[in-house]
């Protein structure tokens, strides 16, 4: 059975070193594509946000929004994705639990050096995706802003090919790819692939 939902918990890393201004309308417009402030999106403590989506999107999205705020340079994000139930639904997804919330909370409360993880009810899932996204996070983690924004560009544009991409930014498609080969996008896709695939064994 695939768990009902998945909550994103995550914060700012850098926020205070940098006016809002220069990462918060990034944020909030990747948090828009998903969903509707306050009821599935909420941006709390003035560098922390948390988001419910489907399990399905949940590692694409988390991805979507580390490429958005990483086009800011030293601005990069912690998160940590809970697949669980929805016990509880409020106006504010900040007042609605279930194991989903306490999943999300546990997962970033213990990130430490990582950026990203995920936390279900099943070990084997988590280790086996946690492992993945370890790996990933060596190049993820430092994808400077040019590259990220060719990332946030490829996600939103998932059907656009090499060229389309170029015409998108207006550079060159050889840029376009030695950018995408950069920040290992092919890998990541395919880590993304198999995660779907493996949200079956829930």
């Amino acid at each position: 059975m695939i768990a009902a939902i998945a909550i994103i918990t995550g914060d700012i890393i850098n926020s205070r070193k940098d006016i809002p201004e220069a990462w918060l309308p990034n944020l909030k417009k990747v948090l828009n594509k998903y969903g509707k402030e306050p009821k599935q999106w909420e941006i709390y403590r003035g560098d922390s946000f948390q988001m419910e989506i489907s399990p399905e999107k949940a590692l694409e999205a988390a991805i979507h929004i580390k490429a958005c705020l990483k086009q800011k340079k030293g601005i990069d994000v912690r998160m940590g994705i809970g697949i669980g139930e929805k016990d509880y639904s409020s106006e504010k997804i900040t007042e609605s639990n279930g194991s989903a919330f306490v999943f999300s909370g546990e997962c970033f409360e213990n990130l430490k050096k990582q950026t990203l993880a995920i936390k279900s009810n099943s070990e084997i899932f988590d280790t086996q995706i946690n492992l993945m996204i370890q790996l990933a996070s060596l190049s993820m983690d430092h994808w400077l802003p040019a590259t990220s924004r060719i990332v946030k560009t490829a996600l939103e544009h998932p059907e656009a090919n090499q060229k389309e991409l170029a015409a998108l930014l207006g550079k060159s498609q050889s840029s376009i790819s030695e950018a995408l080969l950069r920040a290992g996008f092919d890998e990541v896709k395919k880590m993304i692939q198999f995660y779907i695939s493996q949200l079956t064994e829930l």
